[in-house]
């Protein structure tokens, strides 16, 4: 039985937006500058009442106000009413984007991308009900170590769950069809973070599938983006780093025991994602791992996988190993 297809096209509220009798522009494929310059724009008043009117719109435009996005975000759920939801589709199997600090004066970005299974519904509780696989909890984990390591450090972490991730380890998994339209979507969510922004620096981490993603988005991804992270990889549908054609470091682990290292290292008629990133030949920097159990415990406590993400996210130019 094929997957479900994610939530359809066109976006969220698009029709609704595009009937104004304002006549709105069309902004949904829009750049991230062009989507700025839209809202720097408009009279004193007039992007709140499109957030209240059309937040299903305004809440997912990268480039969008930040304050404008979390408004209009909460405005659609009220679960998301204490936190900063980035994004927000509750269409299908959703999407979610959610920051932790404060994105305004950080100037170190940490994106983490989710991997196969992981929904807007099981976004908190993890798929399965196994809280350490829940992307919410990861982020939190990540975020709390950079905090610790470093507390004077302006230091943000974005959980992306921007895209529609396979449904378990199937032909969707083992394509790329779902990770090339999630790279597309994280190539625009950068650029939205960087606009106006030439302080900020950004590591971008995939976990499992998440990593297929940041493989296929590497060679369009702002140069403000200094790492790449690949960990629990089955492949970044490369066979070598260099292939990735890319200013920013690359980095790799996996678990001991991660079933990932059981995965064929190809890709043959449009299946597997390539060597994997750990093999010495694909050149990747290696990211400790060794403590690290299974596929889902990289960001537990004090494994070494966590305390490397923590040191390279707030402080890009340092080398943590």
């Amino acid at each position: 039985m094929p997957d479900p297809p994610g939530p359809p096209n066109p976006p969220a509220g698009q029709v609704a937006w595009l009937a104004d009798p304002a006549r709105l522009p069309d902004l949904s494929s829009a750049q991230a500058a062009t989507v700025a310059a839209f809202f720097a724009g408009l009279p004193p008043g007039h992007a709140d009442r499109l957030a209240q009117t059309y937040p299903d719109v305004v809440g997912n435009l990268d480039g969008a106000p930040l304050e404008l996005r979390y408004a209009a975000n909460r405005r659609q759920s009220p679960h998301w009413n204490d936190r900063q939801p980035l994004a927000l589709d509750l269409r299908g199997d959703g999407r979610i984007v959610e920051v932790l600090g404060d994105l305004r004066q950080a100037t170190a970005v940490t994106v983490l991308v989710p991997g196969v299974d992981d929904t807007l519904h099981n976004f908190d509780t993890g798929h399965g009900g196994v809280l350490r696989r829940a992307p919410a909890w990861q982020g939190r984990q990540l975020y709390e170590r950079m905090r610790a390591d470093q507390p004077d450090a302006p230091v943000a972490v974005i959980v992306w769950l921007g895209y529609d991730p396979p449904e378990g380890v199937r032909r969707a998994a083992i394509r790329q069809e779902r990770a090339e339209d999630g790279a597309r979507a994280l190539t625009r969510f950068v650029d939205g973070l960087v606009v106006d922004r030439p302080e900020l620096a950004i590591t971008v981490v995939g976990h499992s599938y998440g990593s297929t993603v940041l493989g296929i988005a590497a060679p369009d991804l702002t140069e403000q983006v200094t790492d790449l992270v690949a960990i629990g990889s089955p492949g970044m549908s490369v066979d070598r780093a260099a292939d990735l054609h890319t200013s920013a470091r690359i980095w790799a682990g996996t678990a001991p025991t991660d079933w990932t290292r059981q995965l064929p290292g190809i890709r043959i008629f449009g299946a597997g994602h390539g060597r994997r990133p750990t093999e010495p030949a694909f050149g990747a920097l290696p990211l400790p791992c060794d403590n690290v159990d299974g596929h889902d415990g990289y960001f537990a406590p004090n494994s070494a996988a966590l305390l490397a993400l923590a040191s390279i996210g707030a402080d890009p130019v340092r080398d943590p190993r």
